[in-house]
């Protein structure tokens, strides 16, 4: 297990103990923690911001399904469905980081990228707006990567 890793496990385990201090320790559950995916990856990083008593927030810039269909019965009982679904568009800035976070008073944006994934077009756009702005932008590939970065960054 990484240095990251360790201390993101002692983080959630000193916040369990502050919240239920009355409770035995060998009784609290161990959160389990991944960075194999991006939802796991992008919880690890949220936690360990949150922990370290800082602001951060999934951005969820997908959209959303509005489902127009309706379903009745017809006269001879055969189930009709009539209508669509449709998909509207978000309103986030395309491009936009998968973490959204303050630290140390500084804008911080992170984006998650796992494997072979790629930052886009508008992601690239959206990460020269950050910097030129003054805010910090970082692309993690692992919790282990974040770590440091963090670490290097935020020498607190």
């Amino acid at each position: 297990m990484s240095n990251g890793m360790k201390e993101l496990y002692r983080l959630s385990h000193e916040m369990k103990r502050q919240k239920y201090p009355t409770v035995p320790a060998e009784w609290l559950a161990n959160t389990k923690y991944n960075d194999r995916n991006a939802n796991g990856l992008t919880r690890c990083v949220i936690d360990f911001l949150t922990f370290k008593g800082w602001q951060a927030e999934r951005i969820n810039s997908m959209g959303r399904m509005v489902d127009d269909r309706k379903t009745y019965i017809d006269v001879i009982g055969r189930y009709k469905t009539i209508g669509s679904v449709k998909w509207v568009k978000g309103t986030s800035t395309a491009g936009t980081a998968d973490i959204s976070a303050t630290i140390a008073g500084r804008s911080v944006k992170i984006e998650i990228k796992i494997g072979a994934d790629r930052q886009s077009h508008w992601q690239r756009n959206y990460q020269q707006m950050i910097e030129r702005s003054g805010g910090l932008y970082f692309i993690a590939k692992s919790f282990q990567g974040f770590y440091e970065w963090y670490n290097q960054t935020f020498e607190l």
